[in-house]
């Protein structure tokens, strides 16, 4: 037991490299959930009407700043350290680009398949949201359970639009701002909570 007057002790290099993976980790997702967050913002944007139109640069310009807010959470110096370190699994970088690579697979397949323009938002935000569950494992990132709960809520929202009839632009307008969102409290929640 150490008085009050002892300095704390120093972590072990296991720890302190723990620590530093773990803050890296936060600071990474923090900046793809973000930047991914501002994609989807920007795509519901375009079902809004012409660029040069009012609304979407509004829009734009709102996400952006979110954006900003949400970088500048998970990037500052003065950040306070995770209440946790991650616990990785085996292998987890390997599960995490086999993960990636048959997302990317399957948004494109997403995206090419359907010969229906409206449903494209929901098949990729249900997609995107689905990779979150394996993702939650392998990265320790337990609030991705949460991600990828909403994200296949709003695809399904989404597919439900196109069956009642909706246009391939108001499907948009409705998904891609509600997957930015999702996204956007996800990584400020990263950023802030660990």
């Amino acid at each position: 037991m150490t008085s009050s007057t002892e300095s704390a002790p120093t972590p072990s290099a296991s720890d302190a490299e723990c620590l530093a993976l773990t803050r890296q980790l936060r600071r990474r997702g923090t900046v793809v959930l973000s930047l991914f967050a501002l994609a989807w913002a920007f795509a519901g944007a375009s079902g809004t009407g012409p660029a040069t139109d009012m609304v979407p640069v509004a829009v734009e310009a709102a996400a952006l700043a979110i954006t900003a807010v949400a970088l500048y959470l998970g990037l500052r110096k003065d950040a306070r350290p995770s209440p946790r370190t991650v616990d990785l699994p085996a292998n987890w970088a390997r599960g995490v680009g086999i993960v990636n690579g048959v997302e990317l697979l399957a948004v494109v397949a997403a995206a090419n398949s359907s010969g229906r323009p409206a449903y494209i938002p929901a098949g990729i935000a249900l997609v995107v949201g689905l990779h979150f569950f394996p993702l939650a494992r392998l990265y320790d990132q337990w609030q991705y359970r949460w991600t990828g709960a909403l994200m296949t809520v709003v695809a399904v929202v989404g597919a439900v639009l196109v069956l009642a009839g909706a246009s391939a632009g108001t499907v948009r307008v409705v998904v891609g701002p509600a997957c930015a969102a999702v996204l956007w409290v996800s990584a400020c929640h990263l950023a802030v909570r660990g």
